[in-house]
């Protein structure tokens, strides 16, 4: 009789087994189709199992972003740290030294590097250029050691051409040494008593001295700041035969 065709005779193992589904066509040779049914549950049991390729890779891709973060922190804390020391020093990018002074003559100058542009920036300084003058730094004595707001010292020598020049003691922020006093802790060109041969010997403490006196206060770090203005030492040329007063230390207060 006619009729649809029979529908597919299924065998019934072991789920993991092969199963075999025959399918039968009226006038027409069989044909047997194999293929392996492995249940969900078995899969999901894989997934999760201790020897499982997920669960093997889960340590490697915590250690992998331990590492990147360990990378990242070290290139952010040497990045900054290195720009920070090269922006805390003296001798930095840029800069000449004479003696125990430092000075950055392209400071105020479009050919600037970035550090000294940032140096400007983060001290809110007004630099001057090449044509206005020039400033120096010291920050320790002839003997190398770190100068200090407890310690008297001795600035002597000759001091190069300008038309006017400025001396003051100064704080790690480079601003006038506060002495709590009238009088500050600054001196200029025009208000010292020169020797015989045009030079300067300036006396830098707490207590009053003869001759120039330059006073100190505080305890501390510090720093002295020349600057040159109108001054032909601006120029990269004027800098090649230019010598600065010397810094020696006299004592300290107990």
């Amino acid at each position: 009789m006619g009729g649809s065709p029979p529908l597919p005779s299924w065998n019934t193992p072991h789920p993991t087994e092969l199963r075999s589904a025959t399918f039968s066509r009226k006038g027409r040779r069989e044909s047997r189709l194999q293929f392996n049914i492995v249940p969900l549950a078995t899969r999901a049991h894989a997934a999760i199992s201790p020897s499982g390729n997920s669960s093997c890779s889960r340590p490697l891709m915590l250690k992998n972003a331990f590492l990147t973060l360990l990378s990242l922190a070290i290139a952010i804390v040497g990045g900054g740290g290195s720009v920070w020391y090269a922006l805390k020093v003296q001798d930095g990018v840029g800069a000449i030294r004479i003696g125990q002074w430092t000075a950055f003559p392209d400071i105020g100058t479009p050919s600037a590097d970035p550090y000294s542009k940032a140096r400007v920036a983060r001290e809110g300084v007004l630099a001057l250029g090449r044509a206005e003058g020039l400033s120096f730094v010291a920050e320790r004595d002839t003997a190398g050691a770190e100068l200090k707001r407890e310690c008297t010292y001795t600035i002597e020598g000759g001091f190069p051409t300008a038309r006017f020049w400025t001396l003051y003691a100064a704080d790690q922020s480079l601003g006038v040494v506060e002495n709590g006093k009238p009088r500050l802790a600054a001196l200029q060109s025009y208000g010292v008593v020169r020797q015989a041969d045009n030079s300067v010997i300036i006396s830098a403490g707490h207590h009053p001295m003869p001759g120039n006196w330059l006073l100190t206060d505080g305890f501390g770090r510090m720093y002295f700041v020349l600057t040159f203005y109108d001054t032909p030492i601006a120029s990269s040329t004027g800098l090649s035969d230019v010598s600065l007063p010397h810094i020696v230390k006299v004592g300290c207060n107990a």
